[in-house]
């Protein structure tokens, strides 16, 4: 999930670093008017700005000069706050002093084997207090400098001086401290608002180093209700469109996480969010991203069985069924939030037939999707027909009986049986890609190179094993359904195709031998019986 609105924003410059004008090209600074205008002192600002920035060898002595410098100008400075606390213009140079020692720290992002040393030279608590600075200039500066050290370009082919450098920021209250400072800033300030993205930068390349920094900034701060005051805000731009990626990356993995934002509201609230594009679409391609990080979020809320329960009491299964009726670019997106909302939750299956779904759903597994310039792409295309199968595998799994089960057995009756044909079809694209890429295996093999089963099965499954086997299930449902009607049509297709039942029963067979017990024993034996009875059935 990049963010490259975000990424390339441009803060305007800081008051107090503002530049000297260039020497023109014969070393004279360049006039608006005659020569005789120019001030003197402007050519001395020049000289002193060109021998202050001299580049210095980054060594350890080069550390140990910058460090001693910044502890310097930092205990000037806290003495002088001491010292006249209601005089600002008796410790205002000091502030400046510090802001540009803050400056020469960043040059440590060229060296970060020295991270370590940076670490054992103490300096780092030093920094990190800084972020509560009462100017919020200084804890700006920090905010820039820690998320120059820790940038991902910066710590790549570095993981052990990476590991020592963040182990330290944390111990030291980075994750507490970069979370209140960000409660201060505002939207409307440019330097502000680009510490917002560095402070999410900031936590994202931690995350990065340091995976369980995703569960504990969530354990010790108030990021997650932070991130989601974020969202609410009407208005797009760049720092709402991080804020959702960052709230994506914490639910990505994180079940404690899921569980903790679904405990706040965040259901309702990731739903309202989504909601503003219902009937509109995204105005730019990083409004667009935003769009799906918001739904990426609403897809990682939807896995524990908890959230399942708030999304239907919110009524997002029908706010999701209004989006693919209005047709626009989140369409595909809606979809998969209700795959998330209906794996193994009957009562989301219930309301969505209930809240008439099914009409929009089998318009989409027919292939009546609404086209864009991101529809039209092969895979986008390839993910929806596999997403759509899924949920239609969710809604059999759900529904097992009563009037709402008998709606949706008609609808493979409908039309002349126009949906088992295209069950076939699908059926027979997805079996011909499973079996090119077994065959490619086997050819690796006979040129020596070795792939166990479990590497072999899991290739399989990437290719189209796992939506076959879905359409398997769906088969099966179908012909337990003991109509004669479907079950002639099924027999007649398989025919034509040179088929037999069979061979739907060596693809259920496989699956059930694969199901996994991720949902303990006795869940895995009442699956691997549904299935039975499929194959039995056959």
């Amino acid at each position: 999930m990049e963010v490259a609105n975000a990424r390339s924003y441009n803060p305007k410059r800081k008051r107090g670093d503002s530049s000297p004008p260039l020497p023109a090209a014969n070393g004279i600074p360049s006039k608006d008017n005659d020569s005789d205008n120019f001030d003197l002192s402007i050519l001395e600002a020049v000289e002193k700005s060109q021998k202050e920035s001299a580049v210095e060898v980054l060594d350890l002595r080069t550390l140990k000069k910058l460090v001693l410098s910044f502890e310097r100008r930092y205990k000037e400075n806290i003495e002088a706050r001491l010292k006249y606390p209601d005089q600002p213009e008796r410790f205002a140079d000091s502030e400046i002093e510090l802001h540009q020692e803050l400056q020469k720290l960043k040059i440590l992002a060229g060296g970060p084997e020295l991270y370590p040393d940076l670490v054992n030279l103490n300096t780092i608590p030093s920094i990190i207090g800084l972020l509560s600075h009462d100017n919020t200039d200084i804890a700006i500066d920090v905010v820039q400098l820690l998320q120059d050290l820790t940038d991902e370009d910066v710590l790549e082919d570095n993981d052990e001086p990476a590991r020592v450098l963040v182990d330290a920021l944390i111990e030291n209250n980075v994750l507490e401290l970069l979370v209140q400072n960000l409660q201060r800033l505002s939207d409307t300030d440019p330097d502000e608002m680009s510490a917002v993205y560095n402070s999410l930068a900031t936590i994202e390349n931690l995350i990065e180093v340091k995976p369980a920094v995703a569960e504990l900034v969530c354990e010790r701060t108030k990021i997650l209700r932070w991130l989601l005051g974020k969202i609410k805000v009407r208005e797009f731009d760049s720092n709402k469109q991080y804020a959702s990626e960052i709230l994506a990356i914490l639910l990505q993995n994180s079940t404690a996480n899921q569980k903790k934002l679904g405990q706040m509201n965040g259901v309702d609230v990731v739903l309202q969010a989504v909601a503003m594009y219902k009937s509109k679409d995204p105005k730019s391609s990083d409004e667009e991203e935003m769009v799906e990080n918001l739904f990426d979020c609403l897809c990682c809320l939807l896995m524990p069985l908890e959230n399942k329960e708030r999304f239907v009491k919110a009524e997002g299964v029908e706010l999701m069924i209004i989006i693919m009726k209005q047709k626009k670019s989140a369409y595909g997106s809606a979809i998969r939030a209700l795959d998330f909302a209906m794996t193994k939750y009957p009562p989301a299956c219930e309301r969505f037939v209930d809240v008439l779904g099914l009409k929009t759903a089998f318009a989409a597994f027919m292939g009546k999707i609404p086209t864009s310039k991101k529809n039209k792409k092969e895979r986008y295309q390839e993910e929806l027909e596999e997403r759509i199968v899924s949920l239609i595998a969710s809604l059999f799994g759900g529904i097992l009986r009563g009037s709402r089960r008998d709606r949706l057995l008609s609808k493979f009756v409908e039309n002349e049986c126009e949906k088992i044909d295209r069950l076939m079809e699908l059926y027979i694209r997805y079996s011909d890609r499973v079996k090119v890429e077994t065959e490619r295996m086997d050819q690796l093999e006979l040129d020596d190179l070795e792939i166990d089963e479990e590497e072999r099965y899991n290739r399989r499954l990437e290719s189209g094993l796992y939506t076959l086997q879905l359409i398997a299930v769906i088969l099966g449902h179908l012909w337990c359904s003991e109509h004669s009607r479907m079950r002639a049509r099924i027999e007649l297709l398989l025919k034509q195709h040179k088929l037999t039942r069979e061979d739907v029963k060596d693809i259920l067979q496989e699956y059930h031998d694969n199901i996994g017990d991720l949902d303990g024993p006795d869940e895995k034996e009442r699956a691997q019986a549904r299935i039975q009875k499929f194959i039995s059935a056959f």
